[in-house]
């Protein structure tokens, strides 16, 4: 089932999952290049940033058009606290 909410942030998407195929691809070469443990381990964390920050941009979005009906108020609130919950563990 497409997404059309999905498909209007697919650039913005593409750009970040291009960036994170970056990151992992810089994790490659350092290990290649048996580079130093801190280096590496700088490089991991900037990776899982990104891939969390890819995923709280997708939950975020799949909260905001399938939970939190904005015709409907009574739903926002607790639609709110979720997404401040999640951004929280995702970070």
């Amino acid at each position: 089932m497409a997404m059309t909410h999905l498909a209007e942030q697919r650039p913005r998407l593409l750009a970040r999952v291009r960036r994170l195929r970056g990151q992992i691809d810089a994790i490659e070469r350092a290990l290649e290049a048996e580079a130093d443990c801190t280096a590496l381990l700088h490089l991991i964390a900037g990776a899982r940033g990104a891939m969390a920050g890819l995923m709280a941009e997708v939950v975020e979005d799949h909260v905001q058009h399938h939970l939190a009906r904005p015709a409907d108020a009574l739903d926002r609130p607790a639609a709110e606290a979720l997404l401040a919950l999640i951004r929280t563990y995702l970070r």
